[in-house]
């Protein structure tokens, strides 16, 4: 077994990490506090190549590994979610799925600009009244005269309403079968297509999030992307990566709660010594540091695996239930250790713990998780 990772992995995280306390850190509090997305830093991590990672060279991509992906996240998460889950959405959910499913004209259509950062993509999958109930999708799509006619509504779409935004891959239903869904690329400003004011949200206020609405919006029928009725199946296998890369961010966020924990633990004195002489609190971040260990342990083996080629729909569900859950644990201790001060806004603890419940929802609940884990066991399904 080798857990290490390569030097040009870890020079890359050097990278990132600079680029993450210099051009992220000093300003993420205005962020969160002005519900500001900061599309010039965002253009910033495209320029440094990391919207490309995991994308061929032929597309302006570098050609990297997933582990390599997971790597910048959980860098950039250390110091802000926001723009964490911009880059986890941006490569995951807005380039990727086109270039799994796209045809070679698709992908040279509109992956240079997803890849370099210069535009972001979102995926409309989730709808007011289908979240884990993927499935229950109620938007539609019909063929008319050589265009999909959409017509329906998604909700909480990440990176759907910013000004560099150049798409969103939607998912409707086709015809009258149950399953038959299909996902249809949708350029912005597409008449009928309607951005929704952004959401006021407990966290993450500097990611980009709206409710979307489709009003006969028309495309030409060549943005269909895949075969007609595999949506379905090409989200499920979206959302098998995006586990993983939402597992680094919670990674990242852990590691951030220890550091934050462990610093102020040694300079914060109570009766004469430093708080940290204190088992109560000391036994706090032992326990950090063992869920950053763990939870870093499942996410890289669930990236490897990937990398590998080998099946990892258990592993990368796995890897999301355990990272999220603890990483809201780890907000929550960090708080408590701060003490009062965890609960003022200026104390980067506070902002990590409004931040972190959403991981726990996002992509796939933890609930469903333990659905996917337990029918991969075997278990029977209800």
């Amino acid at each position: 077994m080798d857990f290490d990772l390569t030097e040009e992995q870890e020079a890359f995280r050097k990278v990132v990490r600079d680029f993450a306390d210099q051009e992220i850190a000093p300003h993420a509090p205005a962020w969160d506090r002005d519900h500001v997305f900061p599309v010039e830093t965002v253009r910033a991590m495209g320029e440094l190549g990391l919207f490309g990672l995991i994308f061929p060279e032929e597309y302006g991509g570098a050609g990297a590994d997933f582990t390599t992906l997971c790597v910048a996240i959980e860098e950039i998460a250390k110091v802000d979610q926001s723009m964490a889950v911009t880059l986890e959405a941006g490569v995951g959910l807005g380039a990727n799925p086109i270039f799994q499913f796209g045809t070679d004209e698709q992908r040279r259509r509109w992956l240079p600009d997803l890849v370099s950062g210069r535009a972001l993509g979102g995926f409309g999958l989730t709808e007011p009244g289908a979240g884990s109930d993927a499935g229950g999708t109620r938007t539609r799509a019909r063929l008319l005269d050589g265009q999909w006619v959409i017509n329906g509504e998604k909700a909480f779409i990440t990176n759907s309403g910013t000004p560099i935004t150049s798409l969103v891959t939607v998912t409707a239903r086709t015809g009258e079968e149950a399953h038959e869904i299909s996902t249809i690329v949708v350029p912005a400003g597409t008449p009928g297509f309607d951005v929704q004011p952004p959401y006021r949200k407990m966290g993450w206020h500097a990611s980009d999030t709206h409710g979307l609405t489709f009003t006969d919006c028309a495309v030409p029928e060549d943005h269909l992307l895949g075969p007609r009725g595999g949506g379905f199946r090409q989200f499920l296998a979206i959302l098998d990566e995006g586990r993983i890369a939402i597992a680094a961010l919670a990674v990242g966020v852990i590691q951030a709660c220890l550091d934050h924990s462990l610093q102020y633990a040694k300079d914060r004195e109570a009766f004469g010594r430093p708080i940290g002489a204190n088992q109560a609190v000391a036994f706090k971040c032992a326990d950090l540091a063992v869920l950053a260990e763990n939870a870093r342990l499942l996410t890289y083996r669930a990236a490897w695996l990937k990398d590998q080629g080998r099946p990892f729909k258990r592993e990368a569900a796995m890897a999301k239930l355990f990272a999220t859950e603890g990483a809201v644990t780890a907000t929550r201790e960090a708080t408590q250790i701060f003490g009062g001060y965890g609960f003022i806004d200026d104390t980067a603890v506070s902002r990590f713990y409004r931040d972190a419940k959403i991981l726990e929802i996002g992509e796939g609940t933890s609930e469903i998780q333990r659905l996917v884990i337990s029918r991969d066991l075997g278990l029977p399904v209800s």
